[in-house]
């Protein structure tokens, strides 16, 4: 079986968009179709299987985290049940980069420094500890998400530092703020909850 790795970003057409809907709905990834509908316009690169079937899908959307306080690319894919374990994620991300990479030089001022994951895949992370992974364009370990996630990261080429974006403040019971910075919470207590 063969499979082809189309991007797509910036590139929905209406019927691209209802095939992707049926796709999240049909394999359980989303159950709302409006939710489905504003997905698709976050979708990089589809890849389909001989038949033409969407087997797999990966979005983007820009994000920043208090770790590194710099814009990227929260990237996440989704591969159908059935076609998992066919060596899909690396060329995945690597087709997926190179179209967000591509997006980037167009623009006249880059949104996004490159790819940020968070490996949901526990076994994947666990079978693929080493700290860069070459094959998938150099990502890189940086750390745990606040759920216990690896953190990964893959530059673009030629990227280059911004001022540090601000941190958001998030709000706790009690209607106190608790301040996330690079480290965690504020003073670096860990995961506790400072009131005001």
């Amino acid at each position: 079986m063969s499979f082809e790795f189309t991007a797509v970003w910036k590139n929905i057409t209406p019927e691209l968009e209802a095939e992707l809907v049926d796709f999240w709905i049909d394999n359980k990834a989303i159950a709302d179709k409006k939710q489905a509908a504003l997905r698709s316009k976050q979708v990089v690169c589809i890849v389909r299987e001989d038949g033409g079937k969407i087997v797999g899908v990966s979005t983007a959307h820009p994000r920043v985290i208090p770790r590194l306080r710099q814009p990227m690319f929260y990237y996440r894919n989704f591969i159908a049940a059935d076609y998992r374990g066919k060596q899909l994620a690396a060329p995945f991300l690597e087709k997926s980069k190179i179209a967000l990479q591509e997006h980037t030089k167009s623009l006249p001022k880059p949104i996004c420094l490159g790819i940020l994951i968070e490996l949901e895949n526990k076994g994947l992370a666990a079978h693929r500890n080493e700290a860069v992974w070459p094959e998938a364009g150099g990502t890189t370990f940086i750390g745990y998400s606040p759920k216990g996630l690896h953190l990964r990261v893959s530059y673009f080429d030629d990227a280059k530092l911004g001022a540090p974006m601000p941190v958001r403040r998030q709000a706790v019971r009690g209607g106190g703020q608790q301040q996330r910075g690079p480290g965690g919470p504020q003073g670096g207590r860990g995961r506790g909850r400072q009131r005001a």
